[in-house]
């Protein structure tokens, strides 16, 4: 009973096929799988972007959406609706194939990321020896559709949102790889499905996940940073700066366009969740051996659900940085500490089993990161805040 609550797609999708001749079924397997990944997160996505303004609206003392159905549920219902029915309205000037691709690329290209996520146990649509390396080739595009979103609307503040977006992406791309780089030296695969299956031992009835090591608690902190500069989320969300570019690089769009970028910048969110689950947070495995009767796949979607909670919190709790700012701490800090976090975990896996490669690890680390936080702060002359009175 609980190996078929647990397989139960997998069953279903197969009882759904066999009703077709045998040389269709592989065929028909796969486009039922890309229909189930099409229906799904866009589903998780009207669902967040509930809990997201839910959240903030209780972090900032208010009640939130309270009207359209009880309690606001249908909210979302009402947003979707709206963005079908409103005008869209495209420059005069501005290049009109180009205008039209930019947000069906960015989608086309968020979703093809997740036919490599193991999302549960044989729940992987393409499984592939180079899944990694195929997920980051595909995001990397992302970029592309941001560009030209913002040179085809002839605008000069969507022009800005859009190079500004594209130096922060490719800023925060290079520690982003090389944070997942220490899970390849680790397992020696970049198979996804391998990733998550090294991590799926338990001793003593807790997990082997990569984040209770410490090159993987640091690789997973940066890997955390990372992907939030590369989502435009907040504090990092400077490309949709309002205060200072409208709206960024999708100021031109929209109607049905906008909800295009919406809907691929929480796809997005959820997608690259999905990979840091699998990386650092063992994917569809129990945190707890005595829970291995749960549900893969709850797993996997409670853990993507929490990181998409964790980015609305730190929403409603951290201000933007600056221009120069998100810049530096990407080139000054972040990527010295990837680099450094490759060594350590080149020294964790030579050093061999025992506990002096904890502490060898563990004292690396921490000292790096004290001594260049410190010399971080000297440089910009921060210290202890001192208060007083005007004169």
């Amino acid at each position: 009973m609980i190996e078929k609550a647990d397989q139960i797609f997998v069953l279903l999708g197969h009882w759904l096929v066999s009703f077709l001749p045998v040389w269709l079924q592989p065929a028909a397997m796969v486009l039922l799988g890309v229909l189930a990944i099409i229906v799904t997160f866009p589903a998780l996505f009207a669902i967040t972007v509930l809990l997201e303004r839910k959240g903030l609206g209780r972090m900032q003392n208010r009640y939130g959406p309270n009207r359209v159905g009880p309690f606001g549920i249908f909210q979302p219902v009402a947003d979707g609706i709206k963005s079908l029915t409103k005008e869209d309205i495209v420059p005069t000037s501005a290049d009109g194939v180009v205008h039209f691709l930019a947000p069906v690329f960015l989608v086309v290209v968020v979703f093809m990321g997740y036919a490599v996520l193991p999302m549960g146990r044989n729940m992987t649509l393409v499984s592939m020896d180079a899944g990694l390396l195929f997920f980051f080739a595909i995001g990397a595009s992302t970029e592309l559709s941001v560009f030209m979103a913002g040179w085809s609307s002839r605008n000069k503040y969507s022009l800005l949102g859009a190079m500004r977006a594209v130096a922060q992406m490719i800023s925060y791309e290079v520690p982003l790889l090389l944070s997942s780089l220490t899970i390849v030296m680790m397992t020696g695969s970049l198979s996804l499905g391998k990733i998550v299956e090294a991590q799926n031992q338990y001793t003593w009835g807790l997990p082997h996940w990569y984040i209770f090591t410490p090159w993987g608690f640091a690789g997973f902190l940066l890997y955390a940073v990372a992907t939030t500069a590369e989502s435009n989320r907040s504090p990092f969300d400077l490309p949709e700066g309002e205060s200072e570019l409208v709206a960024g690089y999708f100021t031109e769009y929209s109607g049905f366009k906008f909800a295009l970028f919406f809907l691929g910048e929480y796809v997005g969110m959820m997608s690259i969740s999905g990979l840091g689950t699998t990386l650092f947070l063992g994917g569809w495995s129990a945190p707890l051996q005595i829970l291995g009767w749960v549900p893969s796949w709850c797993w996997f979607f409670g853990k993507v659900m929490m990181s998409m909670c964790v980015f609305i919190w730190m929403r409603g709790t951290l201000p933007r940085l600056r221009q120069d700012q998100l810049m530096n701490f990407a080139w000054k800090f972040v990527l010295p500490l990837t680099l450094v976090n490759l060594m350590v975990a080149a020294t964790w896996r030579f050093l061999g089993a025992g506990w002096e490669r904890w502490v060898i690890c563990s004292a690396i680390l921490i000292l790096v990161y004290t001594l260049m936080g410190r010399s971080g702060m000297r440089r910009g002359h921060i210290g202890p805040r001192s208060y007083r009175y005007a004169e």
